[in-house]
């Protein structure tokens, strides 16, 4: 490996330590051989999120040319073209090295790209294809580092651990999203249970949730806990090795939505973590359990239809995501990636 490669591979990895503190952590159980690999596509991912979200200083049509010009960069590199970056040789090293599939990178730049434009989704069907490619083709782009006795069985398993790790992550981070003006809860889903998006703002300004909205997140929790019990018996179709890892951000996850459950489902109150000591303990426990053993479920899944709502319910609107104010014609120069 060259000087060049070298420094790709310790920037991601310094990427993903500033940033990726549970995953960062289940990583460190893998082979070391594996964890620069892991490393790279959490720097690709987190790379274009930082495009996306950390220059929101600057208007819509920046960001996004921005973030085509990486995009395009990347691709360049995907045809053999010389990459000038700090990150992408490690990325497009790993997607030699494992025969990536090219198109789940292309799928993730896609939806990166809508949060630009798109602010809030009605459906949940609608939500399902924007993590398509910002979720599940995270877990297949995994798959082959992680290693399985079975890809085919576990191909689905890791788009369900996908969804639900970002699930966790909307619910979890409703105050923060409002202040990038998106709501990733489905708009179908804040009508059922008489909620309206004025009333997430104003619970965010007062760090309250009201009842109604206690009953939605409880609801959105009990849908991201089916996407663990349907990811579960993927961790048990990986390499030995790679088991601890998954099972350790398996478990970390889904501790955030315990979390949430124990302050009464009020995500505004503070943001929901894992105590550091629970966190050691579910790596060392992780670490010390035998490969095949099945994870263990999570919390109760209640998809359970809401009682009827306290304010009348509106038209349901059509199943198109909808869209960002259009932004204003940008006076400065595009800026390069961050």
């Amino acid at each position: 490996m060259n000087v060049d490669l070298s420094a790709a591979y310790a920037n991601c990895r310094d990427l993903h330590r500033r940033h990726g503190r549970t995953y960062y952590l289940a990583t460190r159980l893998l082979p070391q051989w594996k964890r620069r690999h892991v490393h790279a596509l959490y720097g690709f991912t987190r790379y274009a999120d930082e495009i996306v979200d950390r220059t929101d200083q600057l208007p819509p049509a920046d960001r996004a040319a921005a973030l085509d010009q990486w995009g395009q960069r990347f691709l360049d590199g995907l045809h053999g073209a010389p990459v000038d970056d700090p990150l992408l040789p490690a990325v497009l090293h790993t997607i030699a090295v494992f025969d990536l599939d090219k198109a789940d990178f292309t799928a993730f730049l896609r939806s990166m790209a809508m949060d630009l434009t798109v602010t809030s989704y009605p459906r949940y069907t609608d939500l399902l294809d924007y993590m398509e490619g910002s979720a599940a083709v995270i877990g297949t782009m995994m798959l082959p580092i992680l290693g399985s006795t079975d890809r085919a069985a576990a191909r689905e398993p890791a788009r369900q651990l996908g969804f639900a790790f970002q699930l966790t992550n909307f619910i979890r981070d409703v105050a923060e999203d409002l202040d990038r003006g998106r709501t990733y809860l489905p708009d179908e889903d804040l009508a059922r249970f008489g909620v309206t998006r004025a009333d997430l703002v104003d619970a965010a300004r007062h760090r309250r949730a009201t009842p109604p909205i206690v009953e939605l997140i409880r609801y959105e929790v009990g849908r991201a806990r089916g996407h663990y019990a349907a990811a579960a018996p993927g961790v048990t179709l990986l390499e030995p090795a790679s088991q601890a890892c998954i099972r350790t951000a398996y478990a970390l996850y889904g501790g955030i939505l315990d979390e949430i459950a124990a302050q009464g489902y009020d995500v505004f109150r503070r943001r929901a973590t894992v105590p550091n000591r629970r966190r050691a303990t579910v790596a060392l426990r992780s670490l010390l359990t035998p490969a095949g053993t099945p994870v263990t479920l999570p919390g109760p899944v209640d998809l359970t239809a809401p009682p009827t709502p306290t304010q009348p319910t509106p038209t349901q609107p059509p199943a198109t995501p909808t869209p960002a104010p259009t932004a204003p014609t940008p006076t400065a120069a595009t800026p390069t990636a961050p």
